[in-house]
């Protein structure tokens, strides 16, 4: 989960930079936030159920683990609903997301990629001679 944050943070950092269109901070927020919950609600119980006992790589489990592998089951759905909903973000910022028009969108980007027009030219940093 933790590399799955980071390469999201990532795409919303370099949006911008890639597409010329800022991502709503709104829906950012909504995302991240279903996200980190559903991620927490789906290896949370896991954790609690290891501990009572349960082996991992089982095809079949113990009644007993049956709520808490179906609260585990449902956020896991929900996270896999809330990476739809970060491509829907990508594609709606895309078609009507505000214009990023400044070459540096964010404070402190401060890199060499910072310093050519948003979005990127295909051939950024050709050699002329």
């Amino acid at each position: 989960p933790g590399a799955v944050f980071a390469i999201i943070s990532g795409v919303y950092y370099w949006y911008p930079k890639w597409t010329g269109h800022y991502c709503s901070n709104l829906l950012g927020t909504l995302h991240f936030w279903l996200s980190f919950i559903s991620v927490n609600l789906t290896f949370f119980p896991m954790h609690f159920i290891g501990l009572a006992g349960m082996p991992r790589r089982v095809p079949d489990y113990s009644l007993q683990f049956v709520s808490l592998n179906q609260v585990a089951s449902v956020g896991a759905f929900i996270f896999g609903m809330s990476q739809v909903f970060f491509f829907y973000i990508l594609i709606a910022a895309k078609w009507r997301g505000m214009k990023a028009e400044h070459e540096k969108c964010w404070e402190g980007a401060e890199g060499l990629e910072w310093t050519v027009p948003t979005p990127a030219p295909l051939h950024t940093f050709c050699d002329e001679e």
